[in-house]
């Protein structure tokens, strides 16, 4: 089943223009859980002084990887899109290095899929953003 919800989730992110832009690459996919990652890119910075990337593309791989994550769902009803989405950004991401998302659609209902994520660099310990979200369940049937 894993290669079949890594294709789903590929496919999904395939489709959305600024995930391409951005260099997203699905690291691995299950049931409802998806990793992604963005490589560090100096055209992302969002403050020269520091290298930093700015939070809008963060921002846009906690959207996408949640996306993801209620695509690969098995209640998935084949399309989703962003209803709301919270995101906490608790700390700059480190200049030069991969920042990696994973999100969980931890409940999803005829319509409405409930989605929770966190986006780390390679100091896992200390996430740089935690999202939490609502997301359309394809057409409700």
């Amino acid at each position: 089943m894993a290669a079949k919800t890594i294709e789903t989730a590929q496919r999904f992110i395939n489709a959305i223009p600024h995930s391409k832009a951005l260099g997203m690459q699905i690291a691995s996919a299950n049931e409802g859980e998806v990793k992604m990652q963005m490589p560090y890119d100096e055209k992302f910075i969002g403050d020269p002084a520091t290298r930093v990337i700015h939070g809008g593309a963060v921002f846009a791989l906690l959207d996408t990887c949640c996306g993801a994550a209620v695509m690969t769902h098995p209640s998935s009803q084949g399309s989703t899109a962003t209803i709301d989405l919270r995101v906490d950004y608790m700390r700059p991401a480190s200049p030069d290095q991969v920042i990696t998302a994973t999100a969980t659609c931890y409940n999803i209902t005829r319509t409405v899929a409930f989605v929770r994520a966190v986006a780390t660099d390679e100091r896992t310990d200390k996430p740089v953003a935690m999202a939490s979200g609502t997301f359309v369940n394809g057409g409700g049937k």
